[in-house]
């Protein structure tokens, strides 16, 4: 008789995590859908003494179409939801397989994935309920497609013990960026913006969702040009604008921004929608889709302040001790020259800086994030930060898949 699968299973894992060194790949999909993001990473330890060296990295971009159903995924039936998981599942394994095609490696020699999915739907929990997240992307297509062992769906246990889900990286802010000393912020600009209070410690880490990221503006990038663009890229087109003031306070106005943590929030709240009702306010009774090339560029620079305002107003949130010097930036945003004068003029005498000052590409880190925290779950370790998630305790996060 065979011997059992979980048998098979549990030495499998056992093997790799006794390994000295582990070569992982991290899998990212952010709320905007335009594509994976894929980093090859090394790495040894796990916990404090993790280290992590990026081998490669490769962005692979949705196909229009896939993009677009993605998009609206939300909405759609369960049938459309059930085949998109599976169809992305399978555009995650092709990602994952460029990443070790182009640092020279072969499937064989690489020992785990983690991947975040696609996130689809994400409600924290509020009024006394617990929150809801998904993520499709399934897993066993990748683990098949690959041949390699899968960790994937990382929020869900977090949410499971009263968490947020979310942000999820600021324990790999603390693993790979802490201080010596002091304090630095951590600032991820993807679709929605998240902040990390790094310290020396881990028991002095804070983070939350602050609001919108590249959310606003790619929403109106689309809108204004019928969908044939999708970024403000460099910020050129905010940079000719001018942002209009009474809509940047307006738009402020929103709830959320004045919600202490742990929150977290997506597209939910700020995507089409939020983006049509700042159309609204910077240009009253107008749709972006009707806006002149200078009204586009005023309304992407409205949108550059409602961001750098948000991200500002959010480090109050922040402890007051020790007061960070730094603003390291990772994510798209960090490429938005206009978003980055911005946040540079907001919160001087703060350093803001992209994340390649320390040594790593802005656009990696989250792919990065998740090759660590499957790493963290391969050695059976706690992947969330309850201070952060409003969790009731530590979980190991992740469901795993293996690839024969």
């Amino acid at each position: 008789m065979p011997p059992a699968p979980t048998g098979g299973l549990v030495e499998r894992l056992g093997e790799i995590a006794s390994l000295p060194e582990r070569r992982v790949v991290g899998l990212m999909s952010g709320t905007s859908c335009d594509g994976i993001d894929a980093a090859l990473v090394r790495i040894t330890g796990g916990g404090r003494s993790t280290r992590a060296e990026v081998v490669s990295f490769v962005c692979r971009r949705y196909p229009p179409k896939l993009r677009e159903r993605a998009a609206s995924a939300a909405s759609a039936d369960a049938r459309e939801i059930a085949r998109l998981s599976f169809e992305i599942g399978e555009a995650f394994g092709d990602a994952a397989l460029a990443a070790i095609d182009a640092a020279g490696l072969a499937p064989a020699d690489v020992h785990l994935i983690g991947s975040h999915g696609q996130t689809i739907y994400h409600e924290p929990p509020r009024d006394g309920e617990g929150g809801a997240t998904l993520q499709i992307g399934e897993a066993d297509v990748i683990a098949h497609r690959t041949g390699i062992v899968t960790v994937a769906d990382f929020r869900t246990a977090d949410v499971a013990v009263g968490g947020h889900g979310a942000p999820l990286i600021p324990l790999v802010d603390w693993l790979l960026f802490r201080p010596e000393s002091g304090a630095r912020v951590m600032l991820n600009l993807g679709g929605i913006a998240n902040v990390t209070h790094v310290t020396e410690e881990v028991e002095g880490v804070r983070a939350f969702d602050t609001g919108p990221g590249n959310a606003l503006i790619d929403e109106i990038v689309g809108a204004a040009t019928g969908g044939r663009e999708r970024v403000d890229r460099g910020g050129a087109r905010a940079l000719r604008g001018e942002p209009v003031a009474h809509a940047v306070e307006e738009f402020l106005r929103h709830p959320y921004f004045s919600v202490r943590p742990p929150k977290s929030t997506g597209k939910e709240t700020f995507g089409r929608a939020a983006a049509e009702r700042l159309a609204g306010l910077t240009f009253p009774g107008r749709a972006t889709a009707s806006l002149s090339d200078q009204e586009v560029s005023d309304l992407l620079a409205t949108a550059v302040a409602v961001t750098a305002r948000s991200v500002k107003d959010a480090l109050a949130f922040l402890p007051a001790a020790p007061e960070p010097t730094d603003v390291v930036v990772s994510g798209g945003g960090a490429r938005n020259v206009a978003l980055m004068g911005a946040l540079a003029g907001l919160l001087a005498p703060r350093r803001v800086c992209g994340l390649d000052a320390l040594g790593m590409d802005p656009d990696a880190k989250e792919a990065v994030g998740f090759a660590v925290l499957a790493n963290e779950t391969l050695l059976g370790m706690p992947g969330n930060l309850p201070a952060v998630t409003g969790a009731e305790r530590l979980v190991v996060l992740g469901k795993i898949s293996i690839g024969m």
